[in-house]
């Protein structure tokens, strides 16, 4: 099993900058992708970024392309989130998610998942 611990998470003015993490432990060598995902107030859970764990290959949704980078310290078995001009309409509660096989959009395809990381942007 792989268990997964976002942080970074908080309270930022329209404009500003937050960097999540996602730290996994357990048997990490299984995977093959993380994801990251959010849930709007109100709305589904959504697809943000992904990237492979090994190759580094990286996929965002177009509305975060330019604004979000997603990054992986294999060494330490750690994903990051940058956020950079973040908007009111990025407050999430956002979730990392593991995958054994691949590093795809949609949620169906990871099998772990963390608690999640609040973020807040204000206006």
């Amino acid at each position: 099993q792989v268990q997964l611990v976002e942080s970074g998470g908080g309270l930022v003015q329209a404009g500003g900058s937050l960097r999540l993490s996602c730290a996994a432990s357990g048997r990490t060598f299984s995977l093959y992708g993380i994801g990251w995902f959010r849930r709007r107030p109100g709305k589904e859970r959504e697809f943000v970024a992904a990237i492979g764990w090994s190759s580094g290959r990286t996929v965002y949704v177009d509305s975060v392309k330019g604004r979000f980078s997603i990054s992986r310290d294999n060494a330490k078995n750690t994903v990051y989130l940058q956020m950079n001009s973040l908007k009111p309409e990025d407050t999430a509660v956002y979730y990392c998610a593991a995958s054994r096989g691949g590093s795809g959009v949609k949620s169906g395809e990871y099998e772990y998942w963390g608690q999640g990381t609040q973020v807040t942007v204000s206006s």
